[in-house]
């Protein structure tokens, strides 16, 4: 039968329980030409623009 050769300590235990290691949200950022918060390196859905030149064209 498996038995552990050695006792976990407390502190490896509750690391292992911890919240500690859950992703974080993603990180926003603020659109340079309509100020809207969306994705890094992402195509503003609101203006459409990535990296200063529209890619998508938005009816106004």
């Amino acid at each position: 039968m498996a038995v552990p050769k050695k006792k976990v300590s407390k502190a490896r235990r509750d690391k292992r329980r911890s919240n500690v290691w859950k992703l974080d949200a993603p990180q926003m950022a603020k659109c340079p030409k309509c100020g809207e918060f969306n994705l890094s390196h992402r195509v503003c859905r609101v203006c459409g623009t990535y990296n200063g030149k529209v890619v998508i064209e938005k009816e106004a």
